[in-house]
């Protein structure tokens, strides 16, 4: 079955790489040039995405921009009904209480496996969460493991089922088998997820 999978790949890798290849670039510059704010900016996206869309994430994103560091809390709950969030009071109240972290972000992302720490401290990421904010700074070695791609793992055997949640030990294990499709596909975790977006999708989002 995972044959079959990595076959499905290889017929749209050509017609994704260069959509890849692009985004990928843009992670790239995120992490190497962006600001505190920016970085404060993705890491909020990745906070709007739980239990909602990353397609609406990049449209909350085009609205708020640095206004993630600045508005008041009843000003970024609005902007989120704006955009139609499912939760815009919590995630609103989750990313004014996550400032704390403004300007210790590129001392966080500087360290070689910053994941749990995130998970820890940050309100409204866990580890899918998290590994979606990691890989958007290019991160390499995460797998964004969302209802989308464990259903593709579960389709093509190598998950038995669809956890409701996650434990650390859970999330590392599927991580891990994802891994092994991945190095068999000849990309690492974070490129290999936006192929896996395009199969699914047609699309490469972030």
């Amino acid at each position: 079955m995972v044959e079959e999978l990595l076959n499905k790949l290889e017929e749209i890798r050509e017609e994704a790489k260069p959509l890849v290849e692009k985004r990928w670039v843009e992670f790239e510059n995120l992490r190497n040039y962006g600001n505190e704010d920016d970085l404060f900016s993705e890491l909020s996206f990745c906070v709007l995405t739980a239990n909602w869309s990353a397609q609406g994430g990049i449209k909350a994103q085009k609205l708020i921009g640095h206004g993630f560091s600045t508005l008041n809390q009843e000003e970024l709950a609005d902007k989120l009904r704006e955009v139609g969030h499912r939760y815009p009071d919590a995630r609103a109240q989750y990313i004014v209480t996550n400032r704390w972290i403004i300007g210790k972000l590129r001392e966080v992302i500087s360290t070689e496996d910053p994941r749990e720490y995130l998970v820890k401290n940050i309100k409204g990421l866990g580890w899918k969460e998290t590994s979606h904010f990691l890989r958007n700074v290019a991160f390499t070695n995460y797998a964004i493991l969302d209802k989308h791609v464990l259903r593709v793992m579960n389709k093509y055997g190598l998950i038995e089922e669809i956890p409701k949640g996650w434990t650390k030990k859970k999330y590392l294990d599927y991580e891990e088998r994802l891994r092994k499709v991945s190095d068999a596909f000849g990309e690492h975790l974070g490129k290999f997820d936006l192929y896996l977006w395009y199969m699914i999708k047609k699309t490469v989002d972030k």
